[in-house]
């Protein structure tokens, strides 16, 4: 059972807040190459120092902005790895599957349907609209964004994922002894971590619905699934595919992308949409591939700590 595998008598919350502030660290570590190009930028070239962080995401060229705010992510997984090793002495599979190997197939599928989605939803759109989004292709931009892109976005996503999915979820299951609140807990504080991104400026905090209905969505794939296999394929394809397809000048990463959105944001049916439809609907085909049963169980269920303890 994945949530069980961070069960342990010695495993206790308090390590679970040291090791946070230990990744943490190490995603500050992370940054440092970006706030030397800041400062260079600032000093060196005698450019205006950014004063807010819209400001910052765009002192630089697109590709190199996006190349050095991934870096911190890379960071912040080694972080991970050594939190989970040598804090709580646990395998790193131990915090991504309850099965004996990663499952690259979930993986790939939870990525492939996620992207079919994705498209589907931007054509509709686009078709819908087409005065709102101009085409924005620029051979050389576009193949460096892929090619870091691919690397870089799915080492971001991934420590993500690690990080409320499995370590948090795990260790909010050692606190409450349950699942509901390791699922609602992690779901709150992912959306929660959204708030200063600039589309919710724009849109206002109903936005967060979508952040946090997003975090609840793949806190019930990880449960259900026991690993946090789907939710890398579907966060990867979130992230990868967003930054491909469409960029605009008030998302949090502007990228050299296929197309940008020239139409001014607002919070409706796009928001409330795949929370309330599209997510069921993911649910449906994934609980009818992998024949998930016993949902309430799964997801609300309490933890048999006397079982985990002599197993």
């Amino acid at each position: 059972m994945f949530l069980e595998q961070g069960i342990k008598p010695q495993n206790k919350f308090w390590l679970y807040l040291i090791g946070s502030v230990l990744i943490i660290i190490a995603s500050f570590i992370g940054q440092i190459p970006f706030s030397i190009a800041v400062l260079y930028k600032s000093i060196v070239k005698k450019e205006d120092f950014p004063t807010d962080n819209a400001a910052v995401m765009k002192i630089f060229e697109p590709n190199l902005t996006l190349f050095l705010v991934m870096i911190s992510f890379a960071f912040a997984l080694l972080g991970i790895y050594f939190v989970v090793k040598y804090l709580h002495h646990q395998t790193f599979l131990s915090v991504m599957t309850s099965r004996k190997k990663v499952d690259w197939k979930r993986i790939g599928f939870s990525f492939l349907l996620w992207s079919f989605f994705t498209l589907v939803s931007f054509l509709v759109v686009y078709f819908n609209s087409p005065e709102n989004f101009i085409w924005n292709f620029k051979p050389v931009p576009f193949l460096i964004l892929v090619v870091i892109g691919a690397i870089l976005i799915p080492i971001q996503t991934s420590t993500e994922e690690y990080v409320f999915r499995g370590y948090l979820m795990q260790g909010f299951a050692n606190l409450a002894q349950n699942k509901w609140f390791p699922l609602l807990m992690t779901s709150i504080i992912f959306g929660s971590m959204h708030i200063f991104n600039p589309e919710v400026a724009k849109m206002g905090y109903v936005i967060m619905v979508y952040y946090i209905g997003t975090g609840l969505f793949l806190g019930v794939i990880t449960l259900m699934d026991e690993g946090i296999e789907l939710a890398l394929g579907f966060h990867a394809a979130n992230n990868l595919i967003g930054a491909i397809l469409v960029t605009s000048d008030w998302s949090v990463f502007q990228t050299h992308s296929l197309f940008k959105d020239m139409s001014e944001p607002s919070a409706g049916l796009d928001v409330i949409l795949p929370v309330v439809v599209i997510y069921p609907i993911l649910l449906f085909i994934f609980s009818k591939k992998y024949n998930w049963t016993n949902w309430k169980e799964k997801l609300t269920g309490k933890i048999n700590v006397v079982e985990i303890s002599n197993q």
